[in-house]
């Protein structure tokens, strides 16, 4: 049970406008800080520009406010040049970012990068451990049968960046449990997340002898607050359907009986969301990413208004 369960917002470069990302980032960041988020969460697709890179103008523009990325694929990036942009990027901002980090699904890595997807424990693995020692300013000396780093970056005074694992499985969220922040979910209920997500977690990160409080997890689900339950519920099927042809997601929407990623999204008035709300928190997540899919500004007006009444201390 997360007492204080915090509330984040998510967010996507390709659907916050058609100008410039960058300008539309520094708009949606101020936006979100000036109605007193604090922190958010986006995504990298792989036809997107580069998140990273937008990120280290729109924070250096807009300040206070966090953002991690949930998440940034590794295969077809090295852990050395991983670690050079997420410490040049805290050097921007301030120490403000997080650095999340996924597999992606197979159909991205072999089919459009040509990049194995097999071995992903030991893959995940080898990528760490190239990867921590260089963010943490040492030297790396991590031979593997995936990635091999060697060596050591120069970037004095770059705040080193949380890192998260975006693990659904038993084995990658017992790798997460080790040796990172935690892990950040998308698609997967209260049941799930009660049952299977957080207490794997929270026991592989005590059997490594951690504190408690040295993992988190991080649910990300579709909200909308509104009237028109049915309405909404036929737009998350249709805008989130992907989800439920990918065997990660799928796997989770199975375990938690839902028969499609609509099934997923937290939908209904103010005091429905606050009730589906209360169920995550009591599934033992630590912080909450709502992703507001409704289609009207008023929409999604309306549901950031109920999540910081939720939570007003963010």
């Amino acid at each position: 049970y997360s007492p204080g369960m915090q509330i984040s917002m998510f967010g996507q470069l390709s659907g916050l406008g058609d100008g410039s990302p960058i300008d539309a980032t520094v708009e949606f960041l101020t936006l979100l800080r000036d109605e007193g988020f604090g922190r958010v969460w986006m995504s990298q697709l792989p036809y997107e520009p580069d998140l990273l890179t937008v990120l280290a103008v729109a924070l250096h523009e807009v300040d206070r406010i966090e953002v991690a990325s949930g998440v940034v694929p590794i295969q077809n990036v090295h852990p050395m040049l991983m670690a050079q942009r997420a410490l040049t990027l805290n050097l921007a901002c301030g120490g403000r970012f997080l650095l999340g980090l996924g597999m992606t699904h197979a159909a991205v890595t072999e089919g459009m990068w040509g990049i194995p997807w097999d071995r992903p424990v030991r893959r995940l693995g080898e990528y760490l451990d190239g990867l921590l020692p260089l963010l943490a300013g040492e030297a790396a000396d991590a031979p593997g049968q995936t990635v091999t780093t060697r060596g050591a970056l120069m970037i004095p005074g770059a705040p080193r960046p949380d890192v998260y694992i975006a693990a659904l499985g038993p084995q990658l969220l017992r790798l997460a449990g080790r040796r990172t922040s935690g892990t950040c979910t998308w698609m997967t209920g209260p049941q799930t997340l009660r049952g299977h997500v957080s207490p794997t977690l929270r026991q592989a990160a005590a059997d490594a002898g951690r504190p408690e409080d040295a993992v988190r997890v991080v649910a990300a689900l579709p909200v909308a607050v509104t009237d028109d339950v049915d309405g909404a519920r036929a737009q998350a099927a249709e805008q989130f359907a992907v989800y439920g042809t990918l065997p990660s997601y799928r796997a989770m929407l199975e375990r938690e009986g839902y028969d499609g990623p609509a099934d997923a999204a937290i939908i209904g008035d103010e005091a429905t969301v606050r009730d589906r709300l209360d169920d995550v928190r009591a599934a033992g997540v630590d912080e909450f990413v709502a992703a507001p899919f409704d289609s009207s500004p008023e929409g999604r007006a309306r549901t950031r208004a109920l999540l910081r009444d939720y939570a007003p201390d963010n």
